[in-house]
């Protein structure tokens, strides 16, 4: 499990900036800036909290040698800028040249058809800047461009949606990092929040040998203006490579020096002004501050183990060795009890990781406690907000559970048949979790689930969202969370091969299509017209925090939103433009009809562009009025080549710095640009204008009416730091596009919610005891955060019901961590799960086979398992038996205590004859060869019969439903599978097929094939009228789908045979012509009709025990006589093989491989025939299965042998 969080919190590793363009993965900081990161994708989401950790785990510098050279970084510029799936350096060559400021005032097109007069720039105000943003641009240099061609792409203006100005100036000032020309790296960090200090910290990375060989650090108290050299201050011979920010006080600075030269630390409290140096014994991977505690901090070394500091990185403890990567948090505030409390994956010697949680000062093995008493899969711990995730596979099919709020672990409820192969945990917001979930039938696409509040019960809210791939492996979802209004969501989903952007005002409820702009830029009509045509959004935000990203929106400018794309009939890599909605996304305009970086000044008051471009630069852009009309401002004299931009940490937003240079070998320019001056004034009352935020003209959004407050457009006055964008809401009446389908239903038509096949809405929480109540759903539930009021809320509203009585069912006994395997001497833990009953009301008790059994009043104190050391090794039938006043369960284990095993698919035939012997197989994946061992258990016979073939034949005596269960052993591995068949004196078969479309959502496992049997059986009853007892159908395994229908006798009338097989006559006449008029259907989902129709009749269409075979049975007869006398000779005159009964046969001398379960390790030891004893020494006696010294169980009596005392594995 992933979180696919996108931002990157304060504190983490940040993003050097890179001269040549190419971003490179690094583990630097950049608090400040709006850092974003995800290894999973999920772009557009809000930042994580302080605690959380980088998806993709920080590489050191030296693990760039081999995948970037500065050649192929400068040949890929033009691709790579701004496009990195994380924090990336920019590379660059070395040179120098001296800057002059010369100011140009080139004129500025406009758009036709209008032309107004320009606005000047006023003079510098004395006002002091205040807090900014920290974004950038992306613009860059492409080795072999020449300033002329430059300057030349400067002369062409850009087609703009504004009128035509000339050209106006900004103040600024430039600044040259002397003798830093030869380095290739730079990391900016502008503390912002009424700060004037930016750190800069330069370094040269030899690729070839994977190190920093040289390093400045540069530092300014005014904005940028000026920086000084303190290179002197950290020590003349110290390579730095890392710098840190404490996010909690910014005043805080950590620099770490290059490994390949020592391990030590530089410690500041003054902005970075003086510095501390201390010795590590460790070398330190990534840094993470505690989100309250400013001196508390964590640090991963590079041998993996994590370390403790509670003085600001002055003295450090060890805290656990073998920590997974990233997979450690910091305790969070209201729900976990101590401040110093760390969550932490730990990986065992074996292979398997837990969840550990311990005090920094006191994680000692006595003091740690484990959260979660299974093992978990490895990388899949997440700590997020309210919530805990964690991730279980046992027998190849993943288990994700949730901890809410700290309670105990819940699993994860989606749709019963969405079968995850992959899933990332995308947002927490809100008290409600946003899933992106890869199904069993998906290769590039992820179906999007929303859940309750707990995090539990999970509903699908849009399918088929486009996901891609980063250059690291990253997974990237193209889902995008609008900032400022809760609620909009936008996606691009993938419909018949064509990608398109989808909208949302209600969280996934309802989605649309954006509908494209009236006109383009030259004023003239789209013919755009839905839902063949519509406009379409590239949602991947800015992972580079020197570039603005194809998408931005802001808290503090709600309904603004500016993103590329393009109009047509789906998503275009090559034909975008710029687009901008100022009404939250119901609206939409084109500002540019090529990539521009963008930017929010002034709490969005102003709009700065800069030009996409690989070519040199020397003029943005800047609207007042929300892109209606643009002025063209000169930045600097000499056409920059553009590495990326910094705008100021804060939402007032009116500095910027510029990183470039203006040749492939000049050095580092640093231009800092001061917009100030083009607010005149400060904004009055008169100044604001009130917009309604509407959904296709529906003014209530999310249960409210809201009413925003923002700066006329053409305002040019500045809002200041006490600006208030207030909002009045009020709720609105509960309406249908209030409330979603709860867990367990679908949609049908607008608003209709309708239980899914698989699920029965009569059946009660098991936590609901008798004489409590509970809430009965509806089917609905109203959308997490939203305010509406009265109306349908109390229609929808579930239903508080007293809980029935129920007997026990479905009852289970598994072991902890899911094998049949335990080893001798060391404890197992069974888990007893019930599906019904009443949890508080139920007697339980465990026999565990070897003479041991255990009793509880209800499951309460069984809920974290049962613990039992086994003495001895051998098969034990483990015994759960559940009771109360209503009836009983009882469920069985088969235990084998020292040979693991794994997973094995059983099968049987769905019916029998009575006194006819029936043919039973195995059948393992994957198949490889090996000797196998397999244990084959038939009705409640505790005797196993033992075989090294994967069939048996086996004869019931009685009629009425049997139980079959076998187990493979192979080595270390063991697997197990249990079937039912119906024994009959005799019977008839049909054969059935569906409608094509059934195929396309069968998933080909049991589960699936058992509901849509249930399903075809109520509709054959149904339409027939037959009862049920009389009807079974069986769905066969693989593609295309099929089935078959079995007609079975009436209960306790065998007496009167030849009167029922009449009747039988009868009754199957009737499913025929049901069958053959296409009159049993029956809906698989909204708008899936599934039609059953028979396919052929079987060769015997009445099967039965009495004499009068035919000639096929005689000759059947007559093979089973040949195999017989085979058998006798190769059992006379072949080796004897112990350990098996007459059933066994020997297998060819050649040795198989093993024959394990998807997800078994290669590694796995394997018996062979050369494990087995000799036969003189065997022992002749019986022996039962529930053994205490040692003994195992061989069926019928024919040999028995002791098995090895195996007490380790």
């Amino acid at each position: 499990m992933e979180a696919a969080r996108t931002e990157r919190p304060a504190g983490w590793p940040g993003a050097p900036l890179a001269r040549t363009g190419l971003l490179l993965l690094s583990t630097w900081v950049l608090a400040g800036a709006e850092i974003t990161w995800g290894a999973a994708g999920g772009p557009g989401l809000p930042a994580a909290p302080a605690s959380w950790p980088p998806a993709v785990p920080p590489l050191p510098p030296r693990a760039l040698a081999s995948r970037w050279q500065e050649e192929q970084a400068m040949a890929r510029r033009e691709v790579a800028l701004g496009r990195r799936p994380g924090p990336q350096p920019l590379s660059r060559p070395g040179g120098c040249e001296k800057l002059e400021i010369v100011w140009g005032t080139p004129a500025v097109p406009g758009k036709p058809g209008g032309a107004r007069r320009s606005r000047r720039a006023q003079p510098p105000s004395a006002l002091e800047s205040g807090d900014a943003w920290a974004t950038a641009p992306a613009d860059g240099s492409r080795a072999g461009r020449t300033l002329d061609k430059g300057l030349r792409e400067e002369g062409k203006a850009p087609r703009t949606g504004g009128t035509a100005t000339e050209d106006l100036r900004l103040p600024s000032t430039s600044f040259a990092l002397t003798g830093d020309s030869a380095h290739n790296q730079a990391m900016v960090h502008w503390s912002g929040h009424n700060s004037s200090v930016i750190l800069i910290l330069t370094k040269l990375y030899d690729f070839n040998l994977g190190s920093v060989t040289e390093s400045s650090l540069w530092r300014s108290t005014d904005y940028g203006t000026t920086y000084e050299k303190l290179n002197d201050k950290v020590g003349l011979k110290t390579v730095l490579s890392y710098l840190y920010v404490n996010p909690t006080n910014k005043r805080k600075i950590m620099l770490l020096s290059d490994p390949e030269l020592e391990s030590s630390i530089l410690i500041s409290s003054d902005e970075g002004a003086t510095y501390q140096k201390y010795r590590l014994t460790f070398y330190i991977q990534s840094l993470l501050f505690h989100p309250r505690q400013e001196d508390w901090v964590l640090a991963y070394s590079l041998d993996q183990k994590l370390y403790s500091s509670m003085d600001f990185g002055r003295r450090w403890q060890l805290m656990h060795e073998r920590i997974t990567p990233n997979r450690f948090y910091w305790s969070v505030a209201g729900l976990d009890k101590e401040a110093d409390l760390v969550h932490m994956e730990v990986r065992t010697t074996d292979g398997y990781a837990h969840y550990l949680t311990c005090r920094i000062q006191e994680c000692a093995e006595t003091t740690r406690s484990g959260p979660f008493a299974r093992s978990i899969d490895i990388s899949s711990l997440v700590v997020q907000d309210e919530y805990i995730f964690i991730q279980v596979t046992a027998g190849g099919r993943a288990s994700y559970y949730v901890s809410y709020r700290r309670e105990a672990f819940a699993q994860i409820k989606l749709p019963k048949y969405s079968l995850p192969k992959d899933m990332h945990i995308i947002s927490t917001d809100e008290n409600q979790v946003f899933a992106a979930v890869q199904e069993w039938n998906q290769n590039d696409t992820y179906n999007l689930y929303i859940s309750d509040t707990r995090g539990i019960y999970f509903t699908l809210a849009m399918e088929n969202i486009k996901s891609s791939r980063g250059l690291l492996g990253n997974i990237i979802i193209e889902l995008y969370e609008v900032a400022g209004i809760k609620g909009i969501f936008l996606a691009n989903k993938k419909v018949d091969e064509q990608v398109k952007t989808y909208i949302t005002y209600n969280k996934g409820r309802d989605w649309r299509l954006l509908q494209a702009p009236d006109v383009d830029l030259r004023g003239s009509p789209v013919h755009c017209l839905l839902p063949f045509c519509s406009l379409h959004l590239h949602l991947q935000i800015s992972e580079n925090p020197y570039s603005s990203g194809r998408i931005s929106s802001k808290e503090t400018a709600p309904g603004l939103v500016v993103a590329t794309g393009n109009i047509g009939s789906e998503l275009s890599y090559t034909d975008i433009g710029v687009f901008i909605s100022s009404d939250g996304g119901n609206t939409w305009r084109q500002i540019f009809d090529e990539e521009y970086n963008v930017w929010f000044l002034d709490w969005g008051g102003a709009l700065v562009a800069l030009k996409h471009t690989p070519l040199p630069v020397r003029h943005l852009w800047v609207s007042f009025d929300e892109g209606h009309s643009w002025d063209k401002y000169g930045f600097t004299s000499l056409p920059l080549f553009v590495d990326g931009a910094l705008v100021e940490a804060g939402v007032e937003t009116q500095i910027m710095t510029v990183f470039g240079h203006f040749s492939l070998r000049s050095e580092w320019q640093l231009v800092k640009v001061d917009y100030k001056s083009i607010f005149s004034r400060r904004c009055t009352k008169e100044d604001y204008q009130t917009w309604h935020l509407l959904n296709q003209g529906e003014p209530c959004v999310m249960g409210e009416r809201k009413i925003f407050k923002k700066r006329k457009p053409g305002a040019q006055c500045a809002l200041g730091r006490d600006y208030s964008g207030t909002v009045v809401s009020e709720p609105c009446v509960c309406a249908d596009w209030d409330f979603e389908c709860d867990y367990g239903y679908e949609r049908h038509g607008e608003s209709q919610c309708v239980p899914a096949f698989w699920y029965n809405p009569a059946s009660p929480s098991k936590d609901c005891s008798l004489g409590q109540s509970y809430l009965n759903s509806t089917g609905y539930r109203r959308i997490v955060s939203n305010n509406c009021t009265d109306g349908l809320r109390e229609k929808y509203t579930a239903k508080a019901q007293m809980c029935p009585g129920k007997a026990p069912r479905g009852l289970h006994v598994v072991t902890t961590d899911g094998r049949l395997v335990a080893e001798q001497g060391h404890n197992a833990t069974f888990i007893i799960l019930m599906e019904e009953g009443d949890l508080q009301r139920t007697n339980i008790q465990l026999d565990f086979g070897d003479g041991i059994a255990v009793s509880y009043a209800n499951f309460s104190p069984i809920e974290d398992g049962i613990k039992h050391v086994y003495k001895s090794a051998g098969i034990f039938q483990v015994t759960a038996y559940a009771e109360n006043s209503l009836g009983s369960d009882t469920a069985v284990l088969f235990l084998h205590v020292v040979c693991p095993v794994e997973h094995v698919h059983l099968q049987v035939p769905f019916v029998a004859i009575r006194n006819k012997e029936v043919n039973v197989s195995a059948v393992v994946w994957p198949s490889q060869l090996g000797t196998l061992t397999y244990f084959w258990w038939f009705g409640n016979n505790t005797k196993p019969h033992i075989t090294l073939e994967s069939s048996i034949s086996f004869t019931f005596p009685a009629e009425g439903s049997s139980t079959i269960t076998v187990q493979v052993a192979a080595g270390n591995a063991l697997i197990q599978d249990t079937k039912d068949i119906a024994v009959h004196e005799y019977f008839q078969s049909q054969l059935l097929s569906f409608s094509p479309n059934l195929d396309y959502h069968n998933p080909d496992i049991p589960e699936w094939r058992q509901d849509i049997g249930n399903v075809i059986k109520k509709a054959l009853v149904k339409v027939t009228s037959v009862p049920e007892e009389q009807i079974l159908v069986a769905v066969f395994p693989g593609l295309p789908t099929s089935a078959e229908l079995f007609i079975l006798p009436p209960k306790n009338l065998t007496e009167r045979r030849k009167g029922n097989e009449e009747d039988l006559e009868e009754v199957v006449e009737l499913l025929f012509n049901a069958l053959n008029q296409n009159l049993v259907q029956f809906e698989l989902k909204p708008g899936v009709q599934v039609v059953v129709y028979v396919t052929q009749l079987t060769l015997a269409p009445l099967v039965d025990s009495s004499a009068g075979h035919s000639s096929s049975a005689m000759l059947m007869l007559l093979s089973v006589v040949f195999v017989g006398l085979a058998v006798f000779l190769i059992y006379k005159f072949k080796r004897k093989i112990p350990w098996i009964n007459i059933y066994a046969q020997v297998q060819h001398d050649k040795e198989q491989e093993m024959i394990g379960s998807v997800s078994q390790s290669e590694n796995a030891p394997k018996i062979t025939l050369s494990d087995f004893t000799e036969p003189e020494e065997l022992l002749d006696k019986e022996l039962d299965t529930r053994v205490i010294g040692g003994i195992a169980t061989i069926a019928n009596s024919e040999s028995t042998k002791e098995i090895p005392n195996c007490t380790s594995v």
